[in-house]
């Protein structure tokens, strides 16, 4: 399902072309990995101190709540960090876009490291910390699409997918980034020490963010699809500008309709919005790919963060214990996800991605079976496998998405997409798994939670291989 070339000519020697990729690619690697590190200590802080810190009125289920709600405001933000990223990215460059939403979130993580709780600043501490986090949202939300569109608009023809995984690599790398921060700060400090000031060292390592978007701005080069398009775009307003001034003359003098007023319809016939575009033409697609997509997310989500609070405050299990195993799970991710995406470089995106999202069906009540035993080691058997299908349907995403959108809308049409499943997935997953456990007192909730989303997919990613058998 390939909608776009590969990889466009260019002007480059051969020489600069491999260069350029390498450091394409490397760049949308790292942007992927430090981003992702910085939203997903925010995963884990409010699985562990948020709530007691900056929540602390009411019982304990009733802090985590309001802890994960706010996790959850960033997943709202995400879309507008996506339509904002999208349609500037579309039309000004992927590069500067990522570069802006590097440093928001590096100041926004660092900002939450610094900032005072509950008990020093009163209402304001709860108030900034959900500001804070909606900034978060905007910047990964902005990051996704450019760092992904980095990676395979430099692609070389035949290598989208296995390009594409390098920035989906950032999310596995970043989760056992995250984890392995906090397993050390709780290492080095004792109990009290970690809820007064430990759990702040890993937001402050945000701070490196800002290195990584200084470097992009100034050695990265933009892509060569986004600088072809640009090529293209230029020459249809030189010759629409050129056909309007030319029949100007022929209406002749004192028509009122001279070279002035063809420039403006030029101008507009060839810079349509893109964000106006997809929402006219194509925004069948954005919700199909959403839709494709939310059981991955909200799966991924219930794994790194709801089973971190289920089987730390309900089973007992111990918290650095569950973190390791989330850690060595998240490893495996850095092998299947590039296998996986490779893969569908050979066979096609739909039948891998497809392929995940129904083992992901079939194993969510076998997951919740084995992590409710309370075992460490049916815990590790439990996500494992999850994981695995995660990552089969991960690795093609990327590429799958950048083939949905010819280049002048892709920015937008895929962060869009990718952001509403991150909403209607993601951001609700972890919320939605605490008020299912109260609710009903048993995990099976869950895992039905799952496999709905599941049925959307598998639905969504069927219509979606039918409209390209049909082109």
């Amino acid at each position: 399902m390939d909608t776009a070339p590969s990889a466009l000519p260019s002007t480059d020697t051969p020489a600069q072309d491999a260069r350029n990729r390498r450091k394409g690619a490397t760049a949308a690697a790292l942007a992927s990995a430090v981003e992702w590190y910085d939203y997903f200590v925010f995963g884990i802080a409010a699985a562990l101190v948020l709530g007691d810190l900056y929540f602390p009125a009411g019982s304990p289920s009733a802090g985590v709540l309001a802890s994960f709600a706010t996790f959850a405001v960033g997943f709202l933000a995400r879309p507008f960090g996506g339509v904002i990223a999208g349609h500037l990215g579309d039309k000004r460059g992927r590069k500067p876009m990522l570069v802006l939403a590097l440093t928001l979130m590096g100041v926004a993580t660092t900002g939450i490291g610094l900032l005072p709780t509950y008990e020093t600043i009163g209402i304001a501490a709860p108030v900034l910390l959900v500001t804070l986090r909606v900034m978060q949202g905007i910047a990964v939300g902005a990051q996704w699409g450019g760092a992904m569109l980095l990676a395979t608009e430099y692609a070389p023809e035949g290598k989208r997918g296995i390009y594409g995984s390098f920035v989906q690599l950032g999310v596995p790398i970043g989760v056992v980034t995250a984890n392995s921060v906090f397993l050390l700060a709780g290492a080095f400090t004792s109990e009290s020490a970690f809820a007064a000031w430990g759990w702040r060292l890993p937001f402050l390592v945000g701070l490196l963010v800002l290195v990584l978007a200084w470097y992009i701005h100034k050695h990265v080069e933009e892509t060569p699809e986004f600088r072809a398009a640009e090529r293209a775009l230029a020459e249809k307003e030189k010759e629409e500008k050129g056909q309007a001034t030319e029949q100007g003359a022929d209406k002749g003098p004192g028509t009122g309709k001279g070279p002035g007023t063809g420039k403006g319809k030029a101008g507009d016939g060839a810079r349509n919005s893109p964000l106006r575009t997809i929402l006219r033409g194509h925004l069948g697609t954005v919700f199909l790919a959403g839709g494709s997509f939310a059981v991955n997310t909200a799966t991924f989500y219930i794994l790194i963060t709801g089973v971190l609070d289920y089987t730390t405050r309900e089973l007992d299990m111990n918290r650095g214990a569950v973190l390791t195993v989330s850690l060595c799970v998240s490893l495996t991710q850095l092998v299947l996800i590039p296998a996986s995406a490779a893969l569908s470089d050979r066979i096609g995106r739909i039948r891998i991605y497809g392929l995940g999202a129904a083992g992901i069906a079939l194993w969510a009540v076998p997951m919740f079976l084995l992590i409710d035993t309370g075992s460490l080691l049916w815990l590790a058997v439990g996500t494992f496998v999850a994981s695995c299908f995660l990552s089969i349907m991960y690795g093609p995403q990327a590429a799958l998405f950048a083939e949905l959108f010819t280049p002048e809308m892709r920015y937008t049409g895929a962060s869009l997409g990718y952001q509403i499943a991150a909403v209607l997935g993601g951001g609700l997953a972890p919320f939605v798994m605490v008020l299912l456990l109260e609710t009903t007192g048993t995990s099976m909730s869950v895992a039905a939670y799952i496999i709905g989303l599941a049925v959307i997919a598998l639905g969504s990613i069927k219509v979606l291989a039918d409209r390209a058998r049909s082109r």
